[in-house]
This record gives C-alpha cells, sequence and structure tokens, in this order.
C-alpha cells in the first residue's frame, strides 16, 4: 500500500498528459496508427505497473521500440507485428524464468550512450516525412526514406506542417528549459490543433479517427503459418524490450533513494504486458526512460502512480477521441523530434568519447550500427568490440619481469609472513641462515659463491590466459646459459587452458636443453587449470613446485651446492628439499631427456 496515494495520484496524471503525445507519436511513427500506441499505453502499461519489478516504472510504446517496427510493419503487415509481439512477450517470461535480468549489469556505459544517441537520430529521420507534409516513401532503411521525402517537399513544399514541427518542438525545447515543471507537450499540441482548426490550415493532415474505446481482446490477427519466419523480429523486439526497461529500472533507481528494482521480475512484467497488449491492437511495448524519469521527479513513490498513468489515458480514449483525431501528425512529429533532441545527453556522449581510446571507439561503433544496421544488432556489435577491446587492455597488463630473490618480501600466499631476510616463508616454515639454507650469507649470494648467475627468478604478474599467454612466455622460453629458473606466480590473477598449456610448452623447452625449472606461489583455485593439461605435473615430477619462493630458493641453492661439491656440473641422487620433502636430482642425460 502506498504512504502517499495524493502524490501517487498527481505524479501518475503528470505522466499521462506527457505520454499522451507520445503514445500517439510513437503509434503513427509504427505503422499501425495513433489508436494502436494508446491501447499499447493503456494496456501494457498498467500490467508492467502490477507485474513489473520496479515501483516507479512507467510502460508504454517507445521510440526504440518503433525503430525496430517499422520494418517489420513493411514486411509482415501488421498483423506480423501483433504476432510478433505476442511472441516477444513469452520470450521476455522465459527470461525472466532463467534470471537473466541480471546481465544487464555486464553491458557497458559507451554501449549504452552510443545506442541511445544511435536511437535519437534514428527517431528523428523517422519524422521527416510528417514534418514535412509529405506521404512516407516506400523502403525499410530510415536514411533512405528521409531522403526520399527531402526530394519529395524540394519538388512541392509543404511549409504549413514545417512551420508546425519546427513551432512545437521548439516550444517543448524552449520551454523546459524555463518552465520545467509545465507539460509543454501538451501545450504545444493543443496551441498547434487550434490553430489548424481556427486557421483551417490545409496542410496540418490530421490524424484521424479513432475508435471511442479499447477494441474487445482478439487473437484474430494470429497466422501459425507466418510465425516460423517472424522468430527472428520476436527475438530481437524481446532483446530490445529486455535491454530498454532494464536501462529503464536502473536509471530509476539512480534518480532516488531506497528504491530498487528486482530485474528478473521486471523481465516477467514486460513479458505478461507484451502478451496481452496485442490482444488489444497494442504494438510491443518496454518501459519508457522518459516517462519513468517525469514520475520520478513528480514524486511517485509507488506502482499507484503508473497505474494512474494508465487509467487517465484511457479516460482520454473514451471520452476525447474526437478531439484527440484532430491533431496535426505535423504536431506530433514536432514532438518525436525534440523528445529525440531530450535523449542525447552531451555530456555523457563527451565524458564517454574523452574517457579512452577504446570508450570512443565502442561509443561511435554502436551509434553507426544502430544508424545504419539495427538496434539489436548494434547492441551486440557494442559488446563484442568492447569485450574484445577489454581483452586486449587485459592482456596488455601480463608481464614476466627477471626479479631479485629478495626484492620485496611480498608473501606468496595468504597466510605467509615475511621474516628478518625478507623472504617470505609459510607459517611453521624453517628460516635457513647461510649455508646452502634459505638466508644470505655474508657476502649476498644466498650461500652459494661461484654459482652466481646460474639461477634466474621470473615473477609473472597478470592473467595468463588465451589472449596473452604466448607473448607473456616468449622471453621466459628463449632464456639460456642458466641452471636453473625459478618462477614467482603468486601475482598471476588467472589462469586458464591456453595459458596452462603456454606455460607447459615453455617449461618442456627448457627442460629439453637441461634447464630445471621450479614453480612457488601457485594459488590454489589455478591448479585445476594446470592440472587438466598436464602443467603442474610436470613441474611436480621432481618436486618443483613450491608454496615459497624461500623453499624455491633453497631447493635451487641445495641441488647446485650439490652439483659443486660433485665437481661433475651435476649432482645424481637425492638432496632434501626444503619442507621436508625429497627432490630427486636427475644426471645430465636423464635432464636433456625431458
Amino acid at each position: 500500500m502506498t504512504r502517499a496515494p495524493r502524490r501517487d495520484l498527481l505524479a501518475g496524471l503528470t505522466v499521462a498528459i506527457v505520454a499522451l503525445p507520445l503514445a500517439l507519436g510513437f503509434g503513427v511513427a509504427s505503422g499501425l496508427g495513433a489508436e494502436a500506441g494508446l491501447a499499447t499505453a493503456v494496456v501494457a502499461g498498467a500490467l508492467a505497473a502490477v507485474f513489473g519489478g520496479s515501483n516507479l516504472q512507467v510502460s508504454g510504446p517507445t521510440g526504440a521500440m518503433t525503430v525496430v517496427l517499422v520494418p517489420i510493419v513493411a514486411e509482415y503487415g501488421p498483423g506480423g507485428v501483433l504476432t510478433v509481439g505476442l511472441m516477444a512477450g513469452g520470450l521476455l517470461i522465459v527470461l525472466a524464468l532463467l534470471r537473466a535480468g541480471r546481465s544487464m549489469r555486464y553491458v557497458p556505459a559507451p554501449v549504452v550512450e552510443g545506442f541511445t544517441f544511435g536511437i535519437a537520430c534514428v527517431i528523428a529521420l523517422q519524422q521527416i516525412p510528417n514534418a514535412l507534409g509529405v506521404a512516407a516513401p516506400e523502403g525499410d532503411k530510415v536514411l533512405v526514406v528521409a531522403w526520399r521525402a527531402v526530394e519529395e517537399f524540394v519538388g512541392s513544399p509543404n511549409w504549413t506542417a514545417l512551420v508546425i514541427t519546427v513551432g512545437v518542438a521548439g516550444l517543448m525545447l524552449a520551454g523546459a528549459r524555463l518552465f520545467p515543471g509545465v507539460p509543454f507537450s501538451v501545450v504545444a499540441v493543443v496551441a498547434a490543433t487550434l490553430a489548424a482548426q481556427l486557421f483551417h490550415l490545409d496542410g496540418a493532415t490530421p490524424i484521424g479517427a479513432l475508435p471511442a474505446g479499447l477494441p474487445a481482446p482478439s487473437l484474430g490477427f494470429l497466422d501459425l503459418s507466418a510465425v516460423g519466419s517472424l522468430v527472428a523480429p520476436a527475438v530481437a523486439v524481446a532483446a530490445l524490450a529486455a535491454l530498454e526497461s532494464l536501462l529503464s529500472a536502473t536509471v530509476a533507481d539512480g534518480m532516488t533513494t531506497g528504491q530498487r528494482h528486482d530485474p528478473d521480475r521486471e523481465l516477467f512484467g514486460q513479458g505478461i504486458a507484451n502478451l496481452a497488449a496485442p490482444l488489444f491492437g497494442g504494438v510491443p511495448a518496454t518501459a519508457a526512460i522518459a516517462r519513468t524519469a517525469v514520475n520520478v521527479r513528480t514524486g511517485a513513490g509507488s506502482r499507484l502512480a503508473a497505474l494512474t498513468h494508465a487509467g487517465v489515458l484511457a479516460v482520454i480514449v473514451f471520452a476525447a477521441a474526437p478531439l484527440v483525431s484532430r491533431i496535426p501528425l505535423a504536431a506530433l512529429a514536432g514532438v518525436l523530434l525534440a523528445t529525440a533532441v531530450r535523449m542525447v545527453e552531451v555530456g555523457a556522449l563527451r565524458a564517454m568519447a574523452r574517457a579512452t581510446r577504446s570508450d570512443a571507439v565502442v561509443l561511435v561503433l554502436t551509434a553507426v550500427a544502430t544508424l545504419v544496421l539495427d538496434l539489436v544488432l548494434a547492441v551486440v556489435i557494442g559488446l563484442a568490440v568492447a569485450g574484445l577491446l577489454a581483452l586486449r587492455a587485459v592482456a596488455a597488463e601480463a608481464r614476466l619481469d627477471r626479479v631479485d630473490p629478495y626484492d620485496d618480501g611480498v608473501p606468496e600466499l595468504p597466510g605467509a609472513q615475511t621474516y628478518g631476510d625478507g623472504v617470505p616463508e609459510l607459517p611453521g616454515a624453517a628460516s635457513y641462515e647461510g649455508g646452502s639454507g634459505g638466508g644470505r650469507d655474508g657476502d649476498g649470494d644466498g650461500g652459494l659463491a661461484g654459482t652466481a648467475g646460474q639461477v634466474v627468478a621470473y615473477r609473472v604478474e597478470g592473467p595468463l590466459f588465451f589472449a596473452g599467454a604466448h607473448r607473456s612466455l616468449l622471453e621466459l622460453g628463449e632464456i639460456s646459459g642458466v641452471r636453473v629458473v625459478i618462477l614467482r606466480m603468486c601475482r598471476v590473477t588467472t589462469v586458464d587452458a591456453t595459458g596452462a598449456l603456454a606455460l607447459k610448452d615453455t617449461v618442456h623447452r627448457l627442460n629439453g636443453r637441461g634447464i630445471v625449472v621450479l614453480a612457488s606461489g601457485i594459488r590454489p583455485g589455478q591448479r585445476r587449470a594446470l592440472e587438466s593439461v598436464g602443467a603442474l605435473e610436470l613441474l611436480r615430477r621432481e618436486g618443483r613446485e613450491y608454496a615459497t619462493a624461500s623453499e624455491a630458493f633453497g631447493a635451487a641453492r641445495e641441488r647446485l651446492a650439490a652439483a659443486v661439491a660433485r665437481g661433475d656440473g651435476a649432482a645424481a641422487g637425492v638432496v632434501p628439499a626444503r619442507g621436508g620433502r625429497d627432490v630427486p636430482v636427475a644426471a645430465p642425460a636423464e635432464e636433456a631427456a625431458r
């Protein structure tokens, strides 16, 4: 139950006043007529308010959906659009049951901004025929249709329609800046309608007759034989409805405190709304960002506001249809042109373009794809490019640095401790001092006088995965002139199968040249990938995988000390390894065989 019903009722009335010209305009722009837009606003608006996942969301026909519907109307007719809406409603319910709503959080901001800017451009171009007072030319590409409309206008100009369109759009944009609380869309449309009626303006073509009420629900439009060919358009409509509705709900959450939407329930509510709207002749619906924003700004706090909006529009449909039918199409074109201009957030576009070069590329590419291709494909392209650029950036973070064994004293694993000599140890591990132990002796060579340069350490940092594993390990595979290579892997953030295979290949090549590879600091979460391809087994074969760098260096010193003591450059037999394990030390022939 709402805590402030009076405030919600007032907010719903305000939203209805704003939504009326938009519902009419988007209905006309979709190709199904103004009555389809009104039916959608009433039916879908009410059902989405009841079953949706946001207390503040307002649903109905939108410009983005109109962009998708125009080519469907051209190819399949009005019945095809209603069938597509029905199918899209079912798909949205399936997405809700699959709990797909939470995936919206993974859409990058440049994709959203580019998508919104592209939609605004398409909506503006769609209004060119009505703004110029010419019949809409044939074609399914908005750029082509707009160009043909301009050519027709040049041959036979209709200045009346153009003046009405510019006047309505100008009044809306200027009025919104000076008096933000006044619904100038209604003021402008009423003024244009009165002028057309009083002065008998021939160039102001009206909407035409509207039915006084909603039609009885019917499935008469459904042609089962055409369902197969409508699957792709239905998927596109469902994807767009999900994207725009979840984006709108996120915007609404950000405009208030204490309100959070349920994304999966929102998809369910939009599915119910789209299942019902076609039965009354309505076009597919989504949540509307502009109307939702008005709802929040006017103090709405519950679903009652959105329900009131639908109820007021229903009253208008039943009581004022004759008056609404006299509104000039050019006036609605002006409303939608102003709406398109207000959709563009120049500050947000500038911020995205300046953030990084990758963000700018994704923004521009998504906007252009929205304009010249279709909306769903544009989002897919934007996501794909954003993903590739992100992978490239992440892969560039992978590094292989040759380090001093005691350079930082950072614990290799969570819970490890650093002792006085700066060497990380696991809790309870013994600390070695001098000789072949783990500490430094007086000359700083770690107790291996005469073996300088025979042991080298590399620290692997960042992700070891398909996008850059071979590149990051290239230097390691070419190393020569050493006896032991120690890999410090405590700073590896992730390992996938490709990275594990690259590491295994590198270790094989080094072993083949008689170089022993010891590894330290492998995290528990990375062992599965290494074990699956045999990389961990290769490292473990002779006790070559250690928990800490100190253990790995201790084993290296013991191995080399044994080799020096025997005087033959290598040691055969077994040398006690640190941590209580035995490390078999192979003869040169055995070592080379690996």
